[in-house]
């Protein structure tokens, strides 16, 4: 059999191909995800582990280390359909076409279902919106693409159909997709625009944290620049080159600026008395999440193959403390 692109891979039929001399991943696990993003690595496994995958003839283990001239044979099984339960939670459409859909993300919602979190999640609402959704990144995540953190708002790409879904996870997978975030931070950086390259992995101790780690992290880069300083807060655009989890939340408490409300980060929280250098007092927080927003993306569309570009708009909580911060926190000037 001749080799294939991913997206000629189909489920229940056999497929072959051959390892190239520019191998770069030796695990035949971890060298099919990257051959076929469209599949969940976990995906992957179960059919290496159920004897659908073999290697020069014989069946191997999804740690098998793999040398060039090798010969993969495969058949992936039909997974069995997880029911998803539609819910009718409102949704932000930035954009929608035959291929794609554009949402701003409301704070506070999950993108997928999970453990312990099986409702009121995004897909949820994307399956109550739309009866045309891609595979997705496996089970319980049609038309996902790529993700954000719960308390995070903003822009997100929603996958139609499954040709939509490979291009576009290709070009994540290439970085090739620009993002832009605008965060509100304690502090101002000393310089007003630079890169932050600190390799990142799990936290030591904590498994939900992640934290910079020199020796065993992965390559992790975020340009920034400061667009407004105020006195004891900034708002800065960040611009992720790679797409690490939580990589804007840790290099910003990093370099000793967190952003507001993130607790897992050393963020705090900001009450009005607070800015208006008033008596303390019981009030609510002017915001109450973590102080992060996905505002841009730029990426080629999966049909017309033209650069596209999506902006969403700050939502409320995040614009009434630039306007509380505007009102009694006398912008700073720029050097």
């Amino acid at each position: 059999m001749d080799s294939i692109e991913s997206q000629d891979l189909l489920y229940d039929e056999p497929l072959s191909i051959r390892v190239g001399c520019s191998i770069k991943e030796r695990r035949v696990d971890k060298y099919l995800h990257g051959r076929f993003s469209n599949f969940s690595r976990r995906l992957l496994q179960d059919a290496i582990k159920g004897g659908h995958v073999q290697v020069n003839g014989q069946s191997v283990k999804p740690s098998y280390q793999l040398t060039a001239g090798d010969t993969i044979d495969l058949v992936l099984p039909t997974p069995q359909k997880k029911e998803i339960l539609g819910e009718e939670i409102p949704l932000e459409v930035v954009y929608e076409d035959d291929d794609l859909i554009l949402i701003n993300k409301q704070a506070g919602i999950i993108v997928h279902p999970a453990r312990g979190n099986k409702h009121g999640t995004l897909v949820n609402a994307l399956v109550h919106y739309s009866d045309e959704l891609s595979t997705g990144l496996g089970e319980f995540r049609p038309g996902i693409v790529h993700r954000l953190d719960r308390n995070t708002t903003g822009i997100m790409i929603v996958a139609k159909n499954d040709e939509a879904q490979w291009k576009v996870a290709k070009q994540f997978e290439n970085r090739e997709v620009t993002k832009e975030y605008l965060a509100i931070v304690h502090g101002t950086p000393e310089l007003t625009a630079d890169c932050i390259s600190a390799r990142l992995g799990v936290h030591p101790r904590i498994r939900e944290k992640y934290a910079v780690r020199p020796e065993q992290g992965k390559d992790s880069i975020t340009y920034y620049d400061v667009l407004e300083a105020f006195d004891g807060y900034s708002l800065i655009k960040c611009a992720p080159r790679t797409g690490r989890t939580h990589q804007i939340r840790v290099h910003l408490s990093h370099i000793k600026h967190p952003i507001v409300a993130d607790d897992m980060y050393g963020g705090k929280l900001v009450y009005p008395w607070q800015l208006e250098n008033a008596e303390s007092q019981v009030q609510d927080p002017i915001l109450a999440r973590c102080a992060l927003h996905a505002w841009t993306i730029e990426f080629r569309h999966p049909t017309t193959e033209e650069r596209v570009r999506f902006e969403a708009p700050l939502p409320e909580d995040m614009m009434h403390l630039l306007e509380m911060l505007r009102t009694h926190r006398t912008p700073k000037k720029r050097k």
